[in-house]
């Protein structure tokens, strides 16, 4: 089916301009007119057009990251709110939408919507992309005639999402930049530079120090072996990869998170903020509280915590207080199960909720803040000890040398 690029005039004289698959040029103005656009100009697409967008396509063919997802919830509550049918609205997302999984998601919701389906039900089926979250709050958004104000939360949910992803991803950028930088230098170190003093070394004749002979063992088995290395690098970081994508892996991955030495309790609070927030939001909404509780055991990214969620969401469904659940998980403090408690009496668990993750992003923030003066003089004090290491194994013997010549 050939392509088509096209011109046109929305209702209110805004220029459009896209790419539509037809089988004419007439078909393309009908579905132009049939959305409320007045064509002006309709061609053929060219071959090289067409490959300059096969090569756009394999840019763009990725998964839909949180940018991706904020922009077409914000869009999404942008146009409800302004009262545009939600066909047109997936319809006008389409043409505008860079990312292709996205594109043949919405286009897929597109068709199930046209078929007779409600909105979140179409979004259900594509949960590699909309999370059980987005689902619900769409739902409720829905059965409730708010479905603009479900976008808009969702949206403020994201970007407070990104943001904390972004403020952590910053503060690990310096110490994993170190520790590649240390793993290449020891690499060139032991495979071009070592030999070449045991070479030294070895015409000299002279005794060589316990430092001098692990460093000479050590480049030995670098050069003799390291295809044999690369390559269980890779298989175990395949096979690590496969694990933690499996049930009992994920479970294991999330708890192994939260136990870090220096970051581990900053990913635990960071994902309890995330938590907080989500049900302040689902509450809000009007999502009940068991519904509540299962749909953000699964949207707050990590097994380990999402378990201890559902088991709040059991003691719940027992007839047990919400504090008291949250007090056996053992996961939040005592201020954090005051507040709590607090929302319960007062009847306004979803603002104590909120002033929970207002809470714990504060103590995220500061300690994001912090997190580079942490680990910078354990780098420092590793480095210093390798060039410790390097120093005694070669200048050693090297003086020795220098005696024996005088």
């Amino acid at each position: 089916m050939p392509s088509f690029t096209y011109k046109g005039r929305s209702r209110r004289g805004a220029l459009v301009e896209g790419v539509l698959d037809a089988g004419s040029a007439d078909s393309v103005a009908a579905q132009l007119i049939n959305n409320g656009i007045t064509p002006i100009d309709i061609t053929v697409r060219s071959e090289a057009a067409a490959t300059m967008d096969v090569l756009q396509n394999l840019r763009s063919n990725k998964a839909p990251d949180l940018q991706d997802l904020i922009l077409f919830t914000r869009q999404m509550y942008t146009l409800s709110k302004a009262g545009v049918p939600i066909v047109r609205a997936i319809n006008g997302l389409i043409q505008s939408t860079r990312n292709l999984p996205l594109v043949q998601a919405l286009r897929d919701v597109l068709a199930n919507l046209e078929s007779g389906r409600d909105l979140a039900s179409a979004l259900s089926m594509h949960s590699k992309i909309f999370s059980n979250l987005a689902v619900s709050m769409v739902r409720v958004g829905e059965n409730t005639g708010r479905l603009e104000e479900a976008f808009l939360r969702l949206t403020e949910y994201l970007e407070r999402e990104k943001d904390t992803r972004e403020r952590i991803k910053t503060a690990l950028r310096y110490p994993i930049f170190v520790l590649v930088a240390i793993g290449v230098a020891l690499g060139i170190v032991n495979i071009f530079v070592i030999p070449t003093f045991a070479q030294l070394f070895a015409k000299a004749s002279v005794a060589l120090p316990w430092q001098t002979r692990v460093l000479i063992a050590t480049s030995d088995f670098f050069v003799a072996w390291w295809w044999l290395m690369l390559g269980l690098l890779g298989a175990g970081a395949a096979a690590f990869t496969s694990y933690i994508q499996t049930e009992p892996g994920k479970y294991w991955w999330g708890r192994q998170k939260v136990n870090l030495p220096l970051v581990g309790d900053i990913i635990k609070r960071a994902t309890l903020s995330r938590f907080a927030r989500a049900f302040a939001m689902a509450l809000t909404s009007g999502v009940p509280l068991i519904q509540a509780l299962s749909v953000v055991s699964r949207a707050v990214d990590n097994e380990f915590i999402g378990e201890h969620i559902l088991n709040m969401r059991n003691g719940v469904e027992r007839g047990e207080s919400l504090t008291r659940t949250a007090a056996l998980t053992g996961m939040f403090t005592p201020l954090v199960l005051q507040m709590l408690a607090v929302g319960e009496e007062t009847g306004a668990v979803d603002d104590m909720m909120n002033e929970v993750a207002e809470y714990y992003e504060r103590e995220v923030d500061y300690d994001v803040k912090n997190l580079s003066a942490l680990i910078e003089p354990i780098m420092i004090v590793a480095m210093g000890v390798l060039v410790l290491i390097l120093a005694l194994g070669i200048f050693l013997p090297m003086w020795d040398i220098s005696k024996a010549m005088r």
